[in-house]
């Protein structure tokens, strides 16, 4: 395979790796391809990018994300009710829509902000 220069990984810091890999994995369709002491590295089975790396540490969450993931999906009625049953919190009672796009803001198992973003309707 022939690397693109930059690639780009999403790290996120956690008290549970194992937990969170199982949630992220689940919700971005990823495989956990390594596990090692405090990280969790998980990607696509066919290499897209990025890659995500859970790493533990002690300090909890605190104040809003200064950076969040969007989910994107085509279908976001179905995605929103297969997120809730993987352990998301939903943020927002309806989807916010701006500028001709709809989402929902929820919180992964540790608190950690994401949206879920309808992008059937472009």
């Amino acid at each position: 395979m022939t690397w693109r220069w930059p690639r780009i990984g999403v790290v996120v810091d956690c008290a549970d790796p194992r937990r969170m890999s199982e949630f992220w994995s689940a919700v971005l369709g990823l495989d956990e391809i390594d596990a090692q002491g405090p990280y969790r590295v998980l990607a696509s089975p066919d290499g897209r990018e990025p890659r995500v790396l859970l790493q533990q540490v002690d300090e909890p969450r605190g104040g809003k994300n200064r950076l969040h993931l969007d989910v994107h999906v085509n279908d976001l009625a179905a995605e929103l009710a297969r997120v809730e049953a993987l352990g998301a919190v939903r943020i927002d009672r309806e989807p916010i829509e701006e500028f001709g796009s709809r989402w929902v803001r929820f919180c992964d198992p540790e608190g950690n902000e994401f949206c879920v973003v309808d992008v059937g309707r472009h």
